[in-house]
């Protein structure tokens, strides 16, 4: 107990109209059009508006810098007028060059969520109030996708001074980063304030916000690891919410000034095999994998991760998100998955190298839960060695020689089914096809998700659910992307703070809270 209490930082105490967030962050930047996280996502939608933005019923767009919107027959081009009131932090107006300034850095960085804005083609600003964005093909998801936290509008004139550019080029001479990592550009509802990266972010109201002005004056997001300390900051006071507090540590709560909610979520934590990893003992090839999803308990890792407060989730696409209805779930067969690694020519096993992010996300601990994949394989043989590192360390290794065997989390960008398709998919130019080392792998890509993917692009929408449904089937059988825990997210904060919820845009809309 004493070394628990130590950890918590006792500097951290909530005043006043500050609101302190106490959260396991996972920052890789603060450039919205390099960044690429859970954390990030909070960020971005607080300080940065974008075109349009999902409602509080986390599926309907709304109008946000655009008040109107169309599509034209062919499916490629998106008009948006802007509204006349929007102005950046500064001041000045949100204007057509911002945004096809902020889309196109987003595209052409090449970093982070830029696969996001892939499918843009040009935009045209025939005014200063009107944008009108050209696809290279028919895109259904266009508007989800710049209604996601990465599609971020900043102030264009203000990122230039200081070393952004957008061109084609950017990836080589953007210098934005380091300005943005110290300063905001945007006309969210907040301002950056201050940051220490593992430390805290700090944010002020916009003094120039353009719509109804946020509550709180400030916000503080402090670095707190674990759900024990979330949750003793949370009890004396040092923090008004904990965004990782795992079921079981919220059983615990002995203080009536807490506030604790189960909610369902769409995020979900799963495993990931690289059959081109170079450093794999034996290869990864379609009953290898198949034989690891056989052997995983699942229904064990739902009471081992979250005490029971979760959901098995069929394939790498939430459930409730098109396509997903009627999806087989997963379960364990020992008995098959030793027969396929017997014809494999592996009965005698082999091991395997995890190596994942070291962090408690939804409030499922990594490590916790590749300890228990670790028990399941031991049973078929497979003798997993667990590596778990740094975010930073494993962002270089699986984008380099790729880990064999890993674990990491996904947060919907937007609502939408083909994000996933996209991301996930075994298609060449997908982030996961280069993760799994698809180059190296013969036979790992997925042809007929390539043509699912181009027949969704003109699909009527009461056909799309179903070719949705039919990738998802594609990933579950490709069996790279083992999703594991749909966790139900507790809300944990202090009587008096108002408009804490689940949110699909950023999992907490910051400026919808409020202090009593």
């Amino acid at each position: 107990m004493t070394t628990l209490a130590l950890a918590v930082p006792s500097q951290a105490q909530a005043q006043g109209d500050t609101i302190v967030i106490a959260r396991d962050t996972d920052f890789n930047t603060l450039d919205p059009s390099r960044s690429w996280c859970d954390s990030c996502q909070i960020y971005l939608t607080a300080v940065y508006d974008q075109l349009v933005r999902i409602g509080k019923d986390n599926e309907t767009l709304e109008p946000r810098l655009a008040s109107e919107w169309s599509v034209s027959d062919d499916g490629k081009t998106y008009s948006f007028t802007l509204d006349p009131k929007a102005t950046f932090s500064d001041g000045s107006p949100v204007e057509a060059g911002d945004i096809a300034f902020s889309l196109m850095r987003l595209k052409n960085l090449k970093a982070g969520a830029s696969f996001l804005a892939d499918g843009i083609e040009s935009i045209d600003t025939p005014d200063a109030k009107t944008v009108v964005v050209h696809l290279a093909a028919p895109d259904p998801e266009f508007l989800g996708k710049v209604s996601s936290p990465y599609g971020a509008i900043v102030n264009a004139d203000l990122v230039k001074e200081h070393g952004g550019t957008a061109g084609p080029d950017a990836d080589k001479t953007d210098q934005g980063e380091a300005w943005l990592l110290e300063n905001s550009a945007g006309s969210g509802a907040y301002v950056l304030k201050s940051y220490r990266p593992d430390d805290e972010l700090r944010l002020a109201a916009n003094p120039n916000y353009w719509r109804e002005a946020p509550a709180a004056d400030a916000i503080v997001m402090r670095e707190v690891q674990d759900a024990v300390s979330q949750m003793q900051m949370l009890q004396s006071g040092g923090a008004d919410i904990a965004m990782q507090i795992d079921p079981d540590t919220a059983e615990t709560v002995g203080s009536p000034d807490v506030v604790t909610e189960l909610v369902p979520s769409f995020n979900f934590v799963y495993i990931a095999l690289s059959p081109g990893a170079k450093d794999l003992e034996v290869p990864l090839g379609p009953k290898v994998r198949e034989a690891i999803g056989l052997a995983i308990d699942y229904d064990g890792l739902l009471e081992v991760t979250t005490g029971g407060a979760a959901d098995l989730i069929a394939s790498p696409v939430p459930t409730g998100f098109p396509g997903t209805k009627d999806l087989p779930m997963p379960a364990q067969d020992v008995d098959k998955a030793k027969a396929l690694l017997a014809e494999a020519g592996l009965g005698d096993g082999f091991t395997l190298v995890a190596a994942y992010p070291e962090t408690n996300i939804y409030g499922v601990d990594l490590t916790i839960m590749m300890q228990k994949v670790q028990q399941d394989l031991a049973k078929v043989n497979i003798d997993v060695k667990l590596e778990p590192v740094t975010f930073a360390v494993w962002r270089e290794r699986v984008g380099g020689d790729h880990i064999p065997l890993t674990a990491v989390y996904y947060a919907p960008d937007y609502y939408g089914s083909g994000q996933y398709a996209n991301y996930f998919g075994m298609v060449p130019g997908s982030p996961w096809y280069g993760r799994a080392g698809g180059e190296n792998a013969e036979g790992l890509a997925n042809g007929r998700m390539a043509e699912l993917l181009e027949e969704v692009r003109t699909a009527a929408p009461e056909d799309a659910a179903e070719l949705y449904h039919e990738m998802a089937l594609e990933m579950i059988a490709d069996r790279v992307i083992i999703p594991l825990v749909n966790p139900k997210l507790v809300l944990a904060y202090r009587k008096g703070i108002d408009g804490v919820r689940y949110a699909v845009c950023c999992n907490l809309p910051l400026e919808e809270l409020s202090k009593q």
